[in-house]
């Protein structure tokens, strides 16, 4: 029988952060067997630890969404490495991922198991004008409701995140998109999330990210989104010394997270810290 763990990761609480499932020893499972257990779980992402050398701390992990797998996932790496470090003691750990090696420094905050994860390399890119225009249609929005200070762009912190800037928080309460168009666009995009955000101020966000593209229609915590976000400010010039962000998400889904970001100006990488914790 597979052991399967459940985590909800970015919280202190079991009700509210992202829930993850976590197969600490998946090496006799088949791609089938693990896309089944994913979406019969139903969890944005589920991590599988296919491989994995406890002297080196080191495990090859894959990630499948009810749907797909997914090359990366920020919550259920989180999850994965508390988990890991709850069986094996804390410290350092690496993760061998579909997007790269990821480095997770594993130990206790404020008094509660947390994990740091380090992305791979994060880069910013334009977006298209119609994909833009179609992202807009699909969720009923206008150019209007965009922050003027913000430009749209694609953001990349192992996989690809279409970043929308919010002029309010209160657009941002009242997200409701078309789950198949918006799902269609993204694959022919590239795009695992939409990582819509509003600004509270230079280092406080809400954010919000629907997931159609993984059968989810909107992740409470996204690791990874978060990452390609902190390089998003960062190629912005809007961080000019190490700065660590608070991005507060799943708010509006009943499940509050909160996800601790650190970009430093002079790193293309971008760390992301959150705690887990058993779901029962």
């Amino acid at each position: 029988m597979t052991d399967i763990l459940r985590y909800a990761a970015f919280t202190k609480d079991p009700a509210g952060g992202n829930p993850a499932g976590v197969v600490p020893d998946a090496q006799g499972l088949t791609d089938a067997e693990m896309q089944a257990i994913a979406a019969d779980l139903g969890y944005s992402e589920t991590a599988f630890i296919t491989e994995g050398d406890e002297i080196a701390r080191r495990y090859r992990i894959r990630y499948f969404a009810p749907l797909a797998e997914v090359a990366f996932c920020g919550h259920a790496t989180v999850a994965t490495a508390v988990a890991t470090a709850q069986r094996i003691g804390a410290g350092p750990l690496v993760f061998d991922t579909n997007a790269g090696e990821t480095p997770v420094a594993t130990g206790l905050r404020h008094g509660l198991p947390s994990a740091t994860l380090t992305s791979v390399a994060t880069k910013t890119t334009p977006v298209a004008d119609t994909e833009l225009a179609d992202t807009l249609d699909m969720l009923g929005w206008s150019s209007n409701d965009l922050h003027p200070e913000f430009p749209p762009q694609v953001g990349f912190g192992g996989l690809a995140h279409l970043i929308l800037p919010v002029r309010t928080r209160r657009r941002l309460a009242e997200v409701h998109y078309d789950f198949t168009g918006l799902a269609a666009l993204m694959t022919r995009a590239g795009w695992t999330t939409v990582h819509l955000f509003w600004p509270e101020s230079d280092t406080v966000f809400h954010a919000r990210d629907p997931f159609p593209v993984g059968g989810v229609v909107e992740d409470p915590a996204t690791g990874a989104a978060a990452a390609a976000f902190g390089g998003y400010l960062r190629d912005l010039g809007r961080i000019g010394k190490p700065t660590q962000l608070s991005v507060r998400q799943g708010v509006d889904m009943g499940r509050p997270s909160e996800l601790l970001v650190d970009v430093d100006p002079a790193d293309r990488r971008v760390r992301v810290t959150g705690h887990a914790v058993p779901i029962a």
